[in-house]
């Protein structure tokens, strides 16, 4: 397996924005050193969801600060960003990382509306432009006199440069809320990251995924070369007591789970309607099932039973709800120490 850091910093107060980017950073170096393959950054916008807002900016801080770990988007929202502009961000990325940047795109929040406001689309735009828009990135990354005709864009240019570090260009991977978009995934190869999810419905995607590659006539060797690239998530907290850990890591949960639900009360157009009763709560918004927390033995029969199931990279939010910076920092080396070497391909490429 390998393991990735997914860094999603919640900043409470505008106040600290600063003082969470800072340790965000320190972690990430931190994710380095412990020997993690990646780290997959975030992008949400107005509300301190993700302190640092901005991917880009960030991964060129993380590629001057590290030199092995891979650098991630999960994800840049496709939605607010021009994708020839992005291309060429994305490109200067590349090369500035040396080949280490994975481009993991998505609509947006399925949630906030108050994003989109922000950029002067709707959600619905959003979810009409994505898959012109990684069309429309792509073309650009690997053509020349490039004329683009869409719905959205019309576009002409000479030539993208500087052209991306990697040929032919950095990977791209989609995130997947639905069933649905992860087949529709399968169906043209393109690796996924898939949210939290209870392991039977895991496993069960990951094996229709896989079905639909091969009755799509993927070959055997390339949907094994797709799986390969395919993230799952949770969230992470490992402390020397099983009790000290499910604390940490309940107060956390419950405090970002607090953040991102008044944020939606408060700035969606008509706020945000409570949960209903009659329907199970989506397996995110439980604790049991969004964190692998415990001992450091616990963590790792945890993450066995996910690999048992036919997850291969496991996406860890390693910082839940504005924790203790020196918590996540010893449950981090904890991790590196203790649980990561049993896994032994975990800094495979």
């Amino acid at each position: 397996m390998r393991f990735g850091s997914f860094v999603f910093p919640v900043s409470h107060h505008p106040e600290n924005d600063s003082v969470v980017i800072d340790n965000t950073l320190e972690e990430i170096q931190l994710a380095e050193e412990i020997g993690m393959h990646s780290v997959w950054l975030t992008e949400h916008h107005f509300d301190g969801a993700a302190a640092h807002a901005d991917p880009l900016v960030l991964g060129a801080a993380v590629a001057a600060r590290t030199s092995k770990l891979r650098i991630g988007f999960a994800v840049v929202e496709l939605a607010f960003h021009h994708p020839v502009r992005l291309a060429i961000q994305t490109a200067l990325l590349d090369n500035l990382s040396h080949g280490r940047l994975i481009v993991g795109t998505g609509r947006g929040s399925a949630y906030n509306h108050y994003e989109y406001l922000g950029f002067g689309i709707t959600m619905e735009d959003g979810i009409a432009r994505l898959d012109e828009a990684e069309e429309l990135m792509v073309a650009a990354w690997t053509g020349e006199d490039l004329q683009h005709r869409g719905e959205h864009w019309s576009i002409e240019f000479p030539l993208l440069r500087p052209r991306p570090f990697q040929k032919p260009h950095p990977p791209l991977v989609r995130a997947c809320i639905s069933e649905a978009s992860t087949v529709k995934m399968a169906e043209i190869a393109r690796p996924v990251m898939i949210g939290i999810q209870t392991l039977p419905n895991l496993q069960s995607r990951l094996e229709r995924y896989r079905a639909t590659m091969l009755d799509a006539w993927h070959s055997e060797q390339d949907t094994e070369a797709t799986l390969d690239q395919c993230w799952a998530s949770r969230d992470l907290f490992v402390a020397e007591s099983y009790d000290e850990a499910q604390e940490i890591a309940a107060f956390g949960f419950e405090r970002e789970r607090t953040h991102f639900r008044r944020a939606r009360e408060l700035f969606n157009p008509g706020g945000f309607p409570p949960p209903d009763p009659n329907r199970p709560a989506p397996a995110g918004e439980v604790l049991e099932h969004a964190f692998i927390a415990g001992t450091p033995s616990q963590v790792a029969d945890q993450v066995a039973e996910m690999r048992d199931i036919g997850v291969r990279n496991l996406m860890l939010k390693l910082n839940t709800g504005e924790m203790d910076t020196h918590q996540v920092r010893k449950s981090m080396r904890l991790f590196g120490e203790k649980v990561m070497p049993l896994f032994s391909d975990a800094n495979a490429k």
